[in-house]
């Protein structure tokens, strides 16, 4: 049985309170830590296990610049307020993919360059030896920057597969990133079209637009599918939800808008998951019809459920 307390006790002990936290304070102090972030995020897939990498992140000044080139500023930042985005600022995200079919060790994209991928894959536990194809989505230089570096080639035992009308435009192309990049390794590269396999289970899909030989690629596995979207849409806001936007690296606009068009709406009516290169890392989500466009639902614990 507890005895009531008066209320002077009380006052007493609250007044004491501060004084006792302040003594204590000072030795339960422990070092500022800077932001963080998870490098990789992993789930199954059916048979599969699929593995997202954060190869990098930056910011980058004047979110107008790149996304909404057409579009009214006063638009622009409406819609930006609407979704609580600063329109001064943008945070840009760089995913690769690592596909474990069973058989074999897949990788969708290199990033930046060599170190950053390797660091993104040893993170995830793999060492970049063990990957036994590399598949380009296109070829601007945050997809394929990382094929190789100082050291040399980064995947040396892997065979490489992109889509034959984006190898043939760029090879016609001056342009140093493939020279240096991907044109070395073309004799190891398996060149692809719309409907091609890259192993079983994964298949490539026309997405040009963007780069004139875009691919997207469906992965299906015991049942279960998911898209690997690369660059078809590249903002969760500004490029997915409003898919008429100009995005400053579209290479032909009109296009890139009717690709964006066509897969989202594929994605929304048959309920798929995709992985956006540029998403918010873990880069997982979903996309539903909304009002003339559509809105990103990112996944949260559907692929923990099997």
């Amino acid at each position: 049985m507890s005895l009531p307390l008066s209320r002077r006790a009380v006052l007493a002990a609250g007044a004491a309170a501060p004084f006792a936290l302040s003594a204590t304070q000072g030795q339960a102090a422990a070092p500022m830590l800077g932001a963080g972030q998870p490098l990789f995020n992993r789930f199954k897939l059916g048979g599969f296990e699929v593995t997202t990498l954060l190869a990098a992140s930056s910011t980058a000044k004047d979110a107008q610049n790149y996304f909404g080139m057409d579009v009214d500023a006063a638009e622009f930042k409406a819609v930006s307020d609407a979704n609580f985005l600063p329109v001064d600022t943008l945070q840009f995200f760089f995913t690769p993919t690592i596909v474990n079919t069973g058989n074999e060790l897949v990788l969708f994209d290199t990033g930046l360059d060599a170190d950053a991928i390797v660091a993104a894959v040893t993170a995830a536990g793999y060492a970049p030896e063990q990957v036994d194809k590399v598949v380009i989505t296109h070829m601007h230089g945050d997809h394929v920057g990382g094929l190789s570096g100082d050291s040399g080639e980064t995947f040396a035992n892997a065979a490489i597969y992109t889509g034959a009308t984006e190898f043939d435009f760029w090879a016609g192309a001056e342009n140093g990133t493939f020279d240096g990049k991907v044109k070395p390794l073309a004799e190891k590269t398996t060149m692809l079209s719309d409907g091609g396999a890259v192993a079983s289970g994964i298949t490539a899909m026309d997405a040009s637009g963007h780069t004139p030989g875009h691919m997207t690629y469906m992965l299906e596995s015991e049942g279960k599918a998911l898209m690997i979207g690369g660059d078809f849409t590249n903002h969760y806001v500004w490029s997915l939800a409003y898919p008429d936007w100009e995005m400053r690296f579209d290479m032909d606009k009109p296009a890139a808008a009717a690709t964006r068009r066509r897969i989202l709406g594929m994605l929304a009516a048959d309920k798929l998951p995709f992985i956006g290169y540029h998403m918010p890392f873990p880069g997982l989500g979903y996309v539903e019809t909304r009002e003339d466009g559509f809105r990103y639902v990112p996944a949260s614990y559907q692929m923990m459920l099997g």
